[in-house]
């Protein structure tokens, strides 16, 4: 059995949570660590110790890993905490808010041998991975399309440039360049990015961006949180033919001239649940770390030098 500590157990840390306690053989809630009174009663209710200090948590001797899912302002010490315990960490994307950051948490870890694990769990949703799948169908990649629509949100923090760092493009577009790259092979070469603001004072709450891939590919994301609608489209045209799907709506097709075929995207566990069950055999020494820290920093750079786009009006080299 792993004993489990989560810092940060709010809307999407109790995802994880409630997984682990209901639905994980193997994974044991053992503590969780929140700054609002909120956390006793969820430590109650799942039978676990409670924390309002995430260093505690963190030197707990019962807790054998731990799962961070904060404001990404704080990432950083968090991870350097665990990496000086000695203790593997799973921690909500983005990696980091800045380069300097991001590359620090990985070489800490790297330097002490043990495994950081990043919650892009765009990786597992099903219209994604069925994607990954089919894209050699359509041959050489010549242009990608994605468009990446959320109901804006209520949180406060989200607003706050100090806590979050950015606005959509550090949390929700980094789940579409990395599901690009998962998706396709290719990194991304260079960026020209725009932002906006049209319900946030503080931070983005829409982004476009251009990207120029490694092999000359052109492409186009645009995120927001700008209308009370949900949409997650994406386009791969090929030398053969276009793939074409929504993440949201498990949509997935391949057009040839004016003839369309639906693939039906595989159907599994959620994406939280199949990330946890892939990091405990991971844990266990039974499987490869299924999304290391180094892809959390590919994504970062890209986010990074889109909010560098953004101040000079120009492209920049990611």
């Amino acid at each position: 059995m792993i004993h489990i500590g989560i810092i940060g157990t709010g809307k999407h840390g109790s995802r994880y949570a409630n997984h682990i306690v209901h639905d994980l053989a193997g994974m044991n809630l053992t503590a969780i660590c929140r700054r609002s009174d909120t956390g006793r009663q969820q430590a109650n209710d799942w039978q676990c110790r409670y924390y309002q200090q995430w260093n505690d948590l963190i030197h707990d001797a019962e807790v054998d890993a731990v799962i961070s899912v904060v404001p990404p302002a704080l990432n950083q010490d968090i991870a350097k905490a665990c990496a000086a315990a000695g203790k593997p960490l799973l921690l909500e994307k983005p990696l980091a808010v800045s380069l300097e950051a991001g590359a620090e948490i990985v070489s800490g870890f790297a330097n002490a041998g043990l495994g950081l694990t990043v919650g892009q769990t765009l990786r597992y949703n099903p219209m994604i991975r069925t994607a990954r799948e089919n894209i050699g169908k359509i041959g050489t990649i010549r242009s990608i399309v994605a468009q990446h629509q959320l109901e804006p949100s209520d949180l406060p923090w989200l607003q706050d440039p100090c806590q979050a760092g950015a606005g959509v493009i550090l949390h929700t577009a980094v789940h579409v360049f990395d599901a690009l790259k998962y998706i396709t092979g290719l990194q991304v070469a260079r960026v020209r990015a725009a932002g906006y603001k049209y319900g946030n004072r503080g931070v983005e709450d829409l982004v476009s961006v251009n990207l120029e891939f490694e092999n000359g590919a052109a492409g186009l994301v645009q995120s927001g949180k700008v209308c009370p609608a949900r949409y997650g489209g994406y386009q791969f045209f090929g030398e053969n033919g276009l793939l074409a799907g929504d993440q949201i709506y498990n949509e997935l097709e391949i057009v040839h001239g004016t003839t369309r075929r639906a693939i039906t995207p595989h159907i599994g566990f959620l994406p939280i649940q199949q990330l946890l069950i892939h990091w405990l055999a991971f844990l266990e020494g039974r499987g490869e770390n299924p999304i290391p820290g180094e892809a959390g920093f590919d994504a970062l750079k890209i986010c990074v030098a889109c909010l560098k786009s953004m101040r000079k009006g120009d492209w920049v080299e990611v």
